[in-house]
């Protein structure tokens, strides 16, 4: 052939050759693929017979929150080339449990949401130590955040005592302010009663009498008989009722001897999270659980949800999966994390708890949200709810 024919065919050579290497070039610039890998960590009680017709917690409660978050920042993820993958340890018995979570951190998870009692909470949190952090999407233990001051956990379940703030927040405005406080058997119960009584002291009310509940009456046959003898009293504003389980608190409403509202765990109840929620975008994340779940989204799916949806904000903001580094981020306010709320969402420098606001509900309608209007704080009126800094023992920010 003809030198001159050839120049073509070599022009071509020279120009796929060229591409190739650029191609090369460029394969070799792109990021490898980040997988953040996320423990799930669940074991709920067994609350034992109930004396109500009351409707149990979702087997699932909690799991599908934290299904719905890997859903939703992999939809994001997949732009920066990150993929998010959950792995369960949610056995019958909870030494099993905590064995299947043990078995996760020695393959190499680092990140964790737990929906655990309190003690196990602690007992991982201690084995696994600072390389490792927990997300608490299932205690509601005001110790946990007074008290016990772990630096490797965040909170992004409300605990009792932010709940019963934004309960006592809206009674001061109602001017009910006599309360009439009934208590059940179970340590639960004991709890939820003292953080009443804290918020009771801290926003000026005062409880005019209070009756532990000791009997084991079928109340589904006896209400009308039992309750408005039990609730006989001097004059009070409402009945504040401290039944977790819901052994006979679902009750008291229409019962009482005196015509009175009902709140706490029962009648207008402080929630984290609630079907009725809507506002802000709410109801498009309420459309999407119920599509995956198909049911109602409760507190306990939407603390795992925020949880994981925590891990995300900081992944995707950092592009790294360093616990100290998602830690550090996720204790500033620097974390941008959206939770449906109508506010920025941030966590407690000195005790890992998520600020939040606190829908008060009943079973079919969104009453208010805390906190109210006029309750002022120099920083952020969201923490009037719970424990502020001055009263924690806590300080995360600082290190342990």
């Amino acid at each position: 052939m003809h030198p001159l024919a050839l120049q073509p065919l070599l022009l071509l050579a020279a120009l796929l050759t060229a591409t190739c290497v650029a191609l090369s070039a460029h394969a070799q610039q792109q990021p490898a693929e980040l997988e953040i890998r996320i423990g799930y960590i669940g074991w709920t009680p067994d609350p034992g017979p109930l004396m109500s017709n009351v409707i149990p917690e979702p087997e699932d409660a909690g799991l599908q929150g934290a299904t719905l978050a890997i859903v939703d920042n992999n939809s994001t993820g997949r732009f920066l080339k990150h993929r998010y993958v959950l792995s369960i340890a949610s056995e019958p018995d909870l030494d099993a449990t905590l064995e299947a979570a043990r078995s996760m951190h020695a393959e190499g998870l680092r990140l964790f949401v737990t929906n655990l009692p309190a003690s196990a909470v602690t007992q991982l949190a201690g084995e696994f130590g600072p390389d490792s952090l927990l997300f608490n999407a299932g205690a509601y233990d005001d110790e946990l955040r007074s008290d016990a001051c772990l630096p490797n956990v965040l909170h992004t379940l409300p605990n009792r005592g932010m709940l019963t703030d934004a309960l006592a927040q809206f009674l001061s405005l109602r001017k009910q302010k006599r309360w009439f406080l009934i208590t059940g058997p179970t340590p639960a119960d004991q709890a939820y009663a003292a953080a009443l009584k804290r918020s009771a002291k801290r926003f000026g009310h005062s409880i005019v009498a209070e009756k532990q509940w000791t009997f084991d009456t079928d109340l589904r046959r006896a209400a009308q008989q039992e309750v408005p003898l039990f609730t006989q009293a001097r004059d009070y504003d409402v009945v504040v009722v401290a039944d977790e389980r819901g052994d006979f608190g679902e009750y008291i409403p229409y019962n009482t001897w005196l015509p009175r509202p009902v709140a706490g765990t029962q009648g207008l109840t402080p929630v984290g999270w609630h079907k009725t929620v809507e506002t802000y975008g709410a109801a498009q994340l309420q459309k999407r659980f119920e599509a995956q779940a198909g049911r109602w989204m409760n507190s306990l799916d939407f603390a795992a949800w925020i949880a994981v949806r925590s891990i995300g904000a900081a992944v995707t903001t950092l592009r790294s999966t360093e616990v100290a580094e998602i830690r550090a981020l996720s204790l500033s306010d620097q974390l941008p994390l959206d939770g449906f709320k109508g506010r920025k969402l941030s966590y407690r420098t000195w005790d890992g708890q998520l600020r939040q606001t606190i829908p008060l509900v009943h079973p079919r309608a969104l009453v208010s949200n805390s906190p109210q209007d006029g309750f002022l704080h120099p920083v952020t009126d969201l923490d009037t709810l719970g424990f502020d800094q001055p009263e924690s023992r806590c300080r995360l920010a600082g290190g342990a």
